[in-house]
């Protein structure tokens, strides 16, 4: 969902389509950040519509519901770009970032808006400051609502996810270091090694976990590891002399139409009940299974085959709203909150088109500001200071 942005680069120096593994590494793919865009105001939509009660429309209902399949592509993505460096290493295409430099890195682009968010909403929005008490406060600015019962609170509760991905971040050196047998000679087998781990473990939601009161296990990042394995694939598939794979896997005509399918299906009950009514583990499952496709088929033609130019995803504007995606997703439901009292919209009445609108136009100033004020500045402060 966060990932560090990078400056375009000048397209007279691009490698050519047919370009080794180690040129490609290196490349910047425009595309990633309009599609980040794109997951940011999907994750708006299904807040709006749970909001203003139009996941009930007897047809279109489910669809709305399933635009939270948008955090599969942000997992998918953050798999990808965190991933790649440690995939390429294992094939002597460069060398992976150590621990130490790759956590203070995610530290200075995760935390620093968040936590301005967080004090933003926990001070200023009358519905989490009268409830915020320590425990609140801490398992917010902590990141560890999934683990404290009761702390996902009005403003902030979609920062689950990001409390998902934060977990991620700290495991992925840790599953680096399980992989760093898997390299030279023996890194054809990193592949089958990624795909085990994502399927082992879409299991997670049979195992009886012992959780606080009112945590479920399937919150954790356990339960979504298959998700960011796919972007951990595509790193792999990235960077593999594989002209067949990458042919098919990249095709977009192919890959988004079978995205669309996953996407249909996760809206019927093969993927869960309607509204938030928690689902057998079965339907869990194939959610899990679904939400992979997507991150996979969505992403690949742009990873896969880097040199097919996508206009839309590469536009200014589609550019300008992935590199404010972070702000999108972190102030969105605080903008939420003041949206219906002040326009004077009564909650889960309709009026599902005008409040979304109103959602975006009111949010996009905080998420720019957020970027050129906040993320930006601390990210050039930390790669000048440390590297």
């Amino acid at each position: 969902m966060t990932t560090t942005v990078q400056p375009p680069i000048d397209p007279a120096s691009e490698p050519r389509s047919d370009a080794s593994p180690a040129a490609r590494l290196g490349r910047f793919v425009p595309s990633l950040e309009g599609m980040r865009a794109l997951a940011a105001l999907g994750v708006v939509l299904t807040h709006v519509a749970f909001q203003t009660g139009a996941t009930g429309h007897p047809v279109l209902g489910r669809v709305w519901e399933r635009f939270d399949m948008a955090v599969a592509v942000f997992f998918a993505l953050s798999g990808f770009l965190l991933w790649r460096p440690h995939a390429a290493a294992a094939r002597g295409l460069g060398t992976a970032p150590t621990a130490r430099r790759y956590l203070l890195h995610r530290a200075a682009r995760i935390l620093p808006a968040y936590w301005v968010v967080v004090c933003a909403v926990l001070i200023l929005l009358p519905s989490a400051a009268n409830t915020a008490g320590l425990r609140v406060w801490l398992a917010n600015l902590g990141l560890a609502q999934v683990f404290v019962s009761y702390t996902l609170t009005d403003g902030l509760t979609q920062m689950w996810s990001l409390s998902v991905e934060v977990a991620f971040y700290l495991v992925l050196p840790l599953l680096a270091f399980a992989f760093v047998w898997l390299r030279g000679e023996r890194a054809r087998w990193r592949v089958p090694a990624v795909l085990t781990l994502g399927l082992v473990f879409l299991t997670w939601n049979f195992l009886p976990v012992p959780t606080p009161e009112a945590t479920h296990a399937d919150n954790w990042l356990p339960g979504y590891l298959p998700w960011f394995a796919m972007g951990m694939l595509l790193a792999e598939l990235a960077d593999l002399e594989a002209p067949r794979v990458r042919r098919i896997a990249g095709n977009q005509w192919l890959m988004w139409p079978i995205a669309l399918t996953a996407m249909l299906l996760s809206a019927t009950n093969l993927a869960g009940l309607p509204g938030l009514t928690r689902g057998e583990p079965w339907q869990y499952v194939m959610k899990m299974v679904f939400g992979a496709i997507i991150g996979f088929t969505l992403l690949a033609p742009l990873v896969l085959r880097p040199e097919t130019r996508h206009r839309f995803l590469e536009s200014r504007v589609a550019a300008t709203l992935g590199r404010w995606s972070y702000g999108i997703f972190i102030w969105h439901l605080a903008v939420l909150s003041i949206i219906f009292p002040v326009f004077g919209i009564v909650p889960f009445r309709g009026h599902f088109v005008i409040v979304y609108l109103l959602t975006i136009a009111f949010t996009l100033p905080l998420a720019a500001a957020s970027f050129a004020l906040i993320e930006e500045p601390i990210r050039q402060w930390t790669r000048r200071r440390f590297g």
